[in-house]
């Protein structure tokens, strides 16, 4: 290959100074006669050729020299490389809060926070997502399995990521249930854990039935805000401060009171088995399906509406964002009974805002508004109530009698309900149902038979991705927007049923039953195991393990009877 000389002085050189024309030349390098083939090129024209180069051997090239290792670390070759592969600017399963001194940067939808490009390490970010889509992960055991018997409880522990510190609560019955705050440092085994008591008003034995994050921004720089829900139907309001956790204080114990001519709120709306949190709207979801809406705003805790419904069912997540300063939409997947002895999923958004509801849902509301909330929006300093909805189901039968076309249509959805849903998630954008198996005799399973005219049921340790189309008002006042729940694939190679899900920003994680874990791309279609099975197939005799799992853009937090265990990706 021929080489390439140093470009000489310009013309422009001869007119200046002598002095300065002196200095210039002694200051310009001169080739290297010892140097030969790349090494004789400037630096700019050895980062274009490199930028033609693959990922490998891009890595391959910096272990050629020093400075080809300076050169083949240049940012803007990765963040070429790094789009071309993963299409984003940024990496996914990121949650939190915008700004904040701990990395965490909360990214509601539909809006997508925008990050400082320019201060972004694009190789870094490369070998993280690369980890994310090959499983390569560090693994960490953060502390002893939980005490007690997890028999008879849904979850052995709940779980929350707040940037770099862990909250979890056991889900056991005790007579003094706490809050742990896990922060690891650079000795992971000195790292301190820090607790947070959760009494009960009633002073009798209850357990924390769920967490919830505060997702609005926060009023200090180094406080997050964590609400603990217990069995008893209270629910108490923290300030974790994630700089120093033993410097957390509680701030609100919520205890329900009962009001004339109603049942006791207690018993309606407890235990909470789902919540989400964007300050002042707390929203929480019972077992018995009753949707409550609280106001915390001005250091107290006000009820302002529940929502009951008697067409869906738990498992659900929840998704809230907020479209405008003064509304906020939730977005709920949830499961939906399929005749006759069936299930699928279904999904509803709730517009919140300040007034009264204007229209019916699926979800009926057991209170009555005030008179002068009837007609429209109230001020700013109305109580916080459901304004709107609409709700979507992934199993429509049409009414009467149907053709052809359609008769095909409904028999391939019937092929895709299930006996039983161990779970469901949503993100706002997908929506994916994880099968459970029916229930075992005899210590096998039981054969599922299915009509002549009915297509078998799918096993099931294959996951159900959907995609929800949830459209925006349309401007034409007599047209809307269809709100429906399509099918996009299945998604299999877990070896036993799922028993928790976990989605965020198109990034699925399911933990199965016998410990394996998958990480699903739902965008590009891909998965990879990132922990193999710790058990026997669950078709040769498992026992079924309840767990939990949560993940962001750099670890996967998983709770089950082995403990909390951490696996890290930026490895």
């Amino acid at each position: 290959m021929p080489t390439t000389r140093k470009r000489s002085l310009s013309p422009a050189a001869a007119i200046l100074p002598p002095p300065k024309r002196r200095e210039l030349l002694l200051n310009t390098k001169r080739p290297d006669p010892d140097k030969t083939g790349l090494e004789r090129l400037y630096d700019e024209l050895v980062v274009h050729i490199f930028s033609y180069l693959s990922y490998a051997d891009l890595c391959a090239a910096r272990a050629a020299s020093r400075n080809w290792y300076r050169l083949a670390s240049d940012n803007h070759i990765w963040k070429s490389l790094y789009l071309s592969a993963f299409g984003r600017t940024r990496l996914r399963g990121a949650r939190g809060f915008v700004d904040r001194t701990d990395g965490r940067e909360v990214r509601p939808l539909p809006g997508r926070a925008k990050g400082h490009e320019d201060t972004k390490d694009w190789k870094w970010m490369f070998r993280i997502s690369s980890n994310w889509r090959k499983g390569r992960c560090n693994v960490e055991q953060l502390h002893e399995p939980v005490e007690g018997d997890t028999a008879n409880s849904e979850d052995s522990c709940h779980v929350l990521l707040a940037g770099p510190l862990i909250i979890s609560a056991s889900a056991q019955i005790t007579s003094s249930p706490v809050i742990c705050v896990y922060k690891p440092t650079i000795n992971a085994d000195n790292s301190p854990t820090t607790t947070l008591s959760c009494p009960s008003s009633h002073n009798s034995p209850c357990s924390v039935t769920t967490l919830a994050l505060d997702q609005s921004h926060p009023q200090a720089s180094n406080t997050l805000t964590v609400v603990a829900f217990l069995s008893s139907g209270e629910f108490l309001v923290f300030e974790v401060n994630h700089e120093d956790p033993a410097m957390s204080t509680r701030k609100l114990l919520y205890v329900p009171t009962h009001r004339p001519g109603q049942h006791r709120l207690a018993d309606r709306t407890s235990p909470i088995v789902q919540a989400v949190y964007h300050h002042p709207l707390l929203i929480s979801l019972s077992k018995t399906f009753q949707l409550s809406i609280y106001d915390l705003a001005n250091n107290g805790a006000q009820h302002r509406q529940t929502l009951s419904s008697y067409t869906s069912y738990p498992p659900t997540s929840f998704v809230l964002s907020t479209p405008t300063p003064t509304t906020y939409k939730l977005v709920m997947a949830y499961a939906i009974p399929v005749y006759p002895s069936h299930w699928t999923v279904g999904a509803t958004e709730l517009i919140i805002a300040a007034h009264s509801p204007s229209r019916s849902s699926s979800f009926e509301s057991s209170d009555q508004p005030s008179p002068s909330s009837v007609f429209g929006p109230g001020p700013l300093s109305s109580p916080l109530t459901v304004v709107s909805s609409r709700t979507a189901r992934a199993l429509d039968v049409p009414p009467g009698f149907i053709d052809d076309n359609k008769l095909r249509l409904m028999r391939e959805q019937w092929g895709r309900k299930v006996a039983r849903v161990a779970d469901t998630q949503t993100d706002g954008k997908w929506l994916v149902l994880a099968p459970a198996p029916r229930e075992m005799s005899s210590g096998t399973l039981h054969r599922i038979a299915s009509a002549s005219a009915t297509p078998p049921l799918r096993s099931s340790t294959t996951l159900q991705l959907y995609r929800v189309s949830l459209p925006s008002a349309p401007a034409r006042p007599h047209s809307t927007g269809q709100t429906k729940i399509t099918f996009v694939r299945y998604l299999e190679g877990q070896t036993s049923p799922v028993c928790a899900l976990a989605l965020a920003d198109g990034r699925c994680v399911s933990l199965g039953m016998n410990g394996s874990i998958w990480v699903w791309d739902l965008e590009n279609g891909t998965g990879a195991e990132v922990a193999a099975p710790t058990s026997i197939p669950y078709h040769l005799g498992w026992q079924a393990r309840p767990g939990s799992v949560v993940f962001d853009d750099r670890r996967i937090i998983t709770a089950d009877r082995d403990g909390i265990v951490v696996r890290r990706f930026d490895i």
